[in-house]
């Protein structure tokens, strides 16, 4: 029976045989159309919400909600990055055990589905909490040094003493409060469910919430890096997939959830189906993030219209549609940006051509929040050693 797979970092689709070898009754027509409607709508979810959240984390001044800003040099690094991690698993199944290899990976996969659940969760969460829960403020801070070095990161020398406040490198900044910890224990008993079960269910949860927080945290800085990352990783699915069978082989051995599954077989087995469409959630998470820059420049315009975000999001729904159509035709393994790419690229060119604003859109940039907190951080410690300084002198 065909079954649809997905690459787990760039979840390009493959029609192939039952993985056990065995042969299956076929779906029913049915059966596949829901299980290709549900992946769509899945995919779209994340994007649409996850493009939302990015504005609101652009404007943030919260540490642990700053978003990772990627450059035009990062963009150019990535397919090469991720060429380099696809054949290192590739290598690793075929020296090492796959069971041994999965388990490894699952726990890994298991604190981070915890984190990104939580973290997806909370806003919704909030709402439900009265207005007499004693919510208390926490940070888990490490930061680089010891003893008199990491003392004086903490706090201002005293006034007069004519010393800066040295700094420290922050390797973690994370706020978050005691409504976060009760999300973090809801999202512990579906991580515990998705390590004892592995359930499609509790993986379509962890997958959702890590692609909505994918398209949140990160941040193109511009559209010309935009098509660079797009660009490259066009090139990087098509070799991939037409090019040899290590992407294959590394989709049908992991075991994680980076893929957003649905059965074919619900209809017949109900929520005890095994025979999977899949989704990689990097067909979700690089077409998301340039759709979430779209959206913020749409607001940089200041027109009160989302032309471009709309524009993006519906030649989304053209591409994934168009790649599923064509897998489910010629039954062979498709690489998904092969289709997403022109057209998360070119339609909303063709708008701003239309509408003569390709200028504005190229040449409209956002900043490094991190790279701001650093500039406002270093400003604050000038003001506060002029302050010093004053203070001694008007003392002697």
């Amino acid at each position: 029976m065909d079954s649809a797979l997905s690459d787990p970092h760039n979840g390009s689709a493959e029609a192939g045989g039952a993985a056990n070898g065995t042969t299956r009754p076929p779906s029913t027509p049915e059966g596949i159309a829901l299980a290709y409607g549900s992946l769509l709508l899945m995919a779209l979810l994340p994007i649409f919400f996850g493009a939302l959240r990015s504005v609101r984390c652009a404007r943030g001044k919260n540490a642990s909600d700053m978003p990772e800003t990627i450059t035009s040099r990062d963009a150019a690094r990535f397919p090469i990055i991720a060429s380099c991690t696809l054949l290192g698993l590739y290598l690793f199944f075929k020296i090492f055990s796959q069971e041994y290899i999965n388990l490894l990976l699952s726990m890994y996969f298991f604190v981070l589905g915890i984190l990104a659940l939580s973290h997806t969760i909370s806003p919704f969460m909030n709402k439900f909490f009265p207005a007499s829960f004693p919510n208390r403020q926490y940070q888990l801070l490490f930061t680089q040094g010891s003893g008199e070095n990491k003392e004086g990161g903490r706090g201002s020398p005293a006034p007069g003493s004519g010393l800066t406040r040295p700094l420290c490198p922050e390797i973690i900044n994370y706020e978050f409060d005691a409504k976060d910890l009760v999300c973090l224990g809801l999202s512990s008993i579906v991580g515990i469910w998705y390590l004892l079960r592995k359930h499609w269910i509790a993986n379509n949860l962890f997958g959702l919430a890590f692609s909505l927080n994918g398209v949140e945290l990160l941040h193109l800085n511009n559209v010309s890096t935009g098509c660079i990352l797009l660009g490259g990783l066009f090139i990087y699915d098509v070799f991939w997939v037409f090019g040899t069978n290590v992407m294959v082989t590394v989709a049908k051995s992991f075991e994680a959830p980076i893929k957003l599954v649905f059965p074919q077989d619900l209809l017949e087995k109900g929520l005890e189906a095994d025979n999977f469409a899949m989704l990689g959630l990097g067909d979700i998470v690089i077409p998301g993030i340039f759709i979430a820059l779209l959206l913020r420049f749409d607001i940089s315009l200041k027109k009160n219209t989302h032309t471009y975000f709309y524009t993006s999001f519906a030649a989304y729904i053209f591409g994934l549609g168009l790649t599923i159509f064509i897998m489910h035709i010629f039954k062979h393994a498709q690489p998904a940006l092969l289709y997403l790419v022109p057209a998360c690229i070119g339609f909303p060119v063709l708008v701003a051509l239309a509408k003569g604003e390709v200028t504005e859109m190229f040449s409209y940039e956002e900043s490094n929040p991190k790279d701001a907190a650093a500039v406002t951080e270093g400003s604050k410690e000038g003001t506060e050693a002029s302050a010093s300084k004053g203070l001694e002198k008007k003392e002697k």
